[in-house]
């Protein structure tokens, strides 16, 4: 069985209340449901959350909340791959066989159903932990420098001061929409950013951060932009 989880906590600090935030016309979480749901992939979509208000939204759109997340997996510090972990193994335990779940962030809109289905060809059958989301960074990380406590600059790395940007290795970076695992790998809580696992390559475009409020306005200008050019033909 092929389950999507979308972890969703309450406790948003930046944007309060940004899972169920109204974003171009619909709470943030639907638009990953919907892709969930429009990717065909999924037996299940199941939201894991530790609010109520959160958990009557996630079913209005279409998900099942089987579970409330218990409240030491719902604080700052908890990462993403306790709270799967925790999701599956709450399934397996109420006779859901899962072979493989995806984890769908439940602030990124710009997720679409073509990519989830990119992600599932990868992992379907291959010996492979995880599958996920990645994008290029818009500029070479070799070159990148830091701002001194005096108010001064330094490179990071100073032997590339003089190296031509064309001649540096490309690199990449999580993309924060998606993982498709095995179900083994998220009950062992293996690592994801690792060579037991396969990159899902997407446009710069079609990525964007959500963390604070500038970010939101970015994001919403992006994604009507996006709608109009699709709209449009």
């Amino acid at each position: 069985m092929k389950v999507a989880i979308i972890p969703a906590r309450g406790g948003s600090k930046r944007i309060p209340r940004k899972n169920i935030k109204m974003f171009c016309g619909k709470p943030m979480i639907a638009w990953s449901i919907e892709a969930a749901k429009a990717s065909g992939c999924f037996d299940k979509i199941i939201v894991s959350t530790d609010d109520m208000e959160i958990a009557e939204t996630a079913k209005k759109w279409g998900a099942e909340v089987p579970f409330m997340r218990p409240a030491k997996l719902s604080d700052d510090y908890t990462g993403t791959i306790p709270v799967i972990c925790h999701a599956v193994q709450w399934l397996q335990e109420h006779k859901v066989a899962v072979d493989y779940a995806c984890c769908i962030y439940a602030t990124a809109p710009f997720v679409s159903a073509e990519d989830l289905q990119r992600g599932w060809q990868l992992i379907n059958g291959a010996a492979h932990n995880y599958a996920f989301s990645v994008t290029s960074y818009a500029f070479p990380i070799q070159r990148a420098i830091r701002i001194t406590e005096q108010g001064r600059v330094s490179m990071f790395n100073s032997e590339h001061f003089m190296t031509r940007s064309q001649d540096l290795e490309e690199t990449w970076h999580d993309a924060g929409q998606f993982y498709w695992g095995t179900a083994s790998a998220w009950l062992e809580e293996k690592l994801i950013f690792t060579d037991s696992s396969v990159p899902v390559i997407l446009p710069r475009h079609c990525v964007q951060d959500i963390d604070t409020p500038e970010d939101w306005v970015r994001a919403e200008w992006l994604f009507k932009a996006m709608q109009a050019i699709t709209e449009a033909g």
